[in-house]
């Protein structure tokens, strides 16, 4: 099973990690007083139809959950939600950042310990808790079980509770990885002792199928579950397996752009803490240094922007469109559309042209239009240029260095222009694309096989295969690193 924002997926794979078959959907958020929520009760029923009806078809031993980020649902002693689970874009405003940090502790110091930069909205789970009890009141008193995402959908199919690294330990300021328990954030909050322990690995099982599922589904109650895995860890598990051991970084391109690099040990560098970098924990507990930025988000209200203001359908326009971009220094679009969310938290989106901001809300509305949006080309250049710098600064953030290796797969694996560009400003490192066409739902497959063998997700890296593709630098590109100072030149004269 594996869940994003708004599509779900249940997918089949066979021992050989061969994806059988496969369903999705999307669910529309619920509104509850006024904010976004997760349809808890239509995704399950969804995703135990689906199981059934894959169960008619298939042999289904075991079960692996991979969900979002950031997303938790607070559990009462009836088995059923405390409080609605909240989408976590939901921005509470800078007042209530601000108790937050009264009450969590100073932002540097808290990175330092728990690993955590300071996002922006819902991102950090820590914040959703608090947000929760100042916005439904009595919601911590009926609140038996704080579940992470993957850990609420095992233990609806389980009835056991459970936590693993990749999800408690993943820039939500509930984990200290100096003590290797829960935080200081999570005391003060009043839920370290509504949260499970120990902590697991991802293949762990977690337990079997509840008897009254197994007969409503038909599977078996001998069904094992694991205890499910972060999304963006479950699609770098492949890569482990096949590269363990060896310096490389992935891209992990879709809405949001995560750029991990495997580490031997935690801790930041000097002058890092404050910026946005941040360390989660690989399916085999080991620190990944990680950097993110909500790059698919950006591409696509851009793109679409352009799209609607041209009257063509957006396409990246070829090697031809950037010399003179890069050479004019005259065109450019900035970060952030969610401020606060990627690597330039004081920037707002927008366009600039000949020194003249538009902002993105602006340009949207139709109250202001810079005349290069009018040019798909030009447009379209830009867009993937503001990609590729912002890509280049969370790589740097993320602890990239001459030979390491750079991963890129997902979305962005599409785009010529993009990858090129990478290549062209990275001529000390290999930069690839892989061919994993569905990463995450292959990682969460490894855990449900590595469970049912009673083996580590690296014993099965002779059961696949991953291509690693070359990716030639973009020919004349050569301005584009000094468009990239003029590119941050904008960013720092305007926050």
């Amino acid at each position: 099973i594996d869940i994003g924002m708004t599509n779900k997926k249940v997918a089949v794979y066979d021992r050989k990690l061969r994806m059988l078959d496969s369903a999705s959907r999307c669910f529309e958020p619920l509104i509850i007083d006024g904010l976004e929520a997760h349809d808890l009760e239509g995704m399950e029923e969804w995703f135990l139809d689906t199981l059934a009806a894959f169960g008619r078809r298939f042999a289904i031993g075991a079960i692996a959950v991979s969900s979002l980020g950031a997303t938790q649902v607070c559990v009462g002693a009836d088995g059923k939600p405390s409080a609605p689970c909240l989408y976590y874009t939901h921005e509470p405003g800078e007042a209530f950042q601000e108790r937050f940090y009264a009450l969590a502790g100073d932002p540097e110091k808290l990175q330092a310990v728990t690993g955590t930069p300071r996002l922006s909205a819902l991102i950090n789970p820590a914040k959703a808790l608090l947000f929760m009890q100042e916005r439904f009141p009595g919601a911590l008193e009926r609140t038996a079980q704080v579940l992470n995402f993957p850990q609420y959908w095992g233990y609806r199919l389980t009835g056991q509770y459970g936590v693993e690294g990749t999800y408690i330990a993943n820039h939500s300021y509930l984990w200290d990885w100096q003590t290797e328990g829960y935080s200081s954030v999570a005391a003060a909050l009043g839920v370290r002792d509504k949260m499970p322990s120990p902590l697991r690995k991802s293949w762990d099982v977690l337990g079997r199928l509840r008897p009254e599922l197994a007969k409503r589904t038909g599977l078996s109650s001998e069904v094992i579950v694991t205890m499910g895995i972060h999304d963006s860890n479950a699609s770098l598990l492949p890569h482990l397996a096949k590269r363990r051991g060896s310096d490389f970084v992935l891209n992990s391109t879709g809405t949001w752009c995560v750029i991990m690099h495997p580490q031997s040990r935690y801790g930041f560098e000097p002058g890092e803490l404050g910026k946005v970098v941040f360390f989660n924990r690989s399916a085999y507990l080991e620190p990944v240094k990680t950097a993110i930025f909500l790059g698919g988000m950006e591409y696509e209200r851009w793109s679409s922007l352009i799209g609607k203001i041209t009257g063509a359908k957006p396409r990246d326009p070829g090697a031809s469109a950037y010399p003179s971009l890069f050479r004019d220094q005259a065109c450019f679009i900035l970060p952030e559309l969610v401020p606060g969310s990627g690597q330039f938290p004081g920037s707002k989106a927008r366009a600039v042209e000949g020194g003249k901001s538009y902002l993105f809300e602006d340009i949207e509305s139709g109250r202001a239009q810079p005349a290069f949006m009018q040019d798909p080309a030009k447009a379209m250049a830009t867009l993937n240029a503001s990609l590729a710098i912002q890509t280049l600064v969370a790589l740097g953030r993320a602890g990239l260095k001459p030979g390491t290796e750079l991963y890129t797969e997902g979305g962005f694996r599409n785009n010529r222009d993009y990858n090129g560009l990478l290549a062209a400003a990275l001529p000390d490192n290999q930069v690839r694309l892989t061919d994993i066409a569905e990463a995450t739902a292959m990682g969460a497959a490894m855990t449900a096989i590595a469970a049912m063998e009673g083996c580590a997700p690296d014993a099965l890296s002779d059961r696949f295969e991953v291509s690693y593709i070359g990716v030639p630098p973009m020919a004349d590109a050569e301005g584009f690193a000094a468009y990239g100072l003029a590119w941050h030149e904008l960013i720092r004269s305007s926050t």
